[in-house]
């Protein structure tokens, strides 16, 4: 059985063309500094015309590698972070299978705990 962090965005004006630009050299800074290259990254859907309130959406599965899920989760936190700074005035869902990640305005994205250090050793030793 698999774990996905899923993400969306929404809101009632489209994307610019700014930032839809925007959001392309984000999707591919962050796709490029990802460190795993067998593990699935930041991955947006193609727009859904059945949905055209959201303006963004995407998944990534976690890896089954305990050593690798909190470098993976950083990472795309992080990405999922900047495309919310970029993208204003929209409302963010953001969530691992039933579980909300909180939004913090100074650290984005993140579960309480998962960028301490003393963890992510613990869990690379398993």
């Amino acid at each position: 059985m698999s774990v996905s962090l899923y993400y969306c965005a929404s809101r009632s004006m489209p994307l610019t063309d700014a930032e839809t630009a925007a959001v392309e050299r984000i999707v591919a800074a962050r796709t490029s500094s990802f460190p795993y290259e067998d593990q699935e990254s930041l991955y947006l859907y193609d727009s859904d015309d059945s949905r055209p309130d959201e303006v963004v959406a995407g998944s990534t599965k976690m890896p089954f590698d305990p050593g690798q899920v909190l470098p993976v989760l950083d990472h795309v936190l992080g990405s999922v972070s900047q495309l919310r700074r970029a993208l204003p005035g929209a409302e963010w869902h953001v969530h691992m299978d039933d579980l909300d990640v909180p939004w913090d305005e100074t650290d984005g994205y993140a579960f309480p705990g998962m960028r301490d250090a003393d963890l992510a050793a613990e869990l690379g030793g398993l």
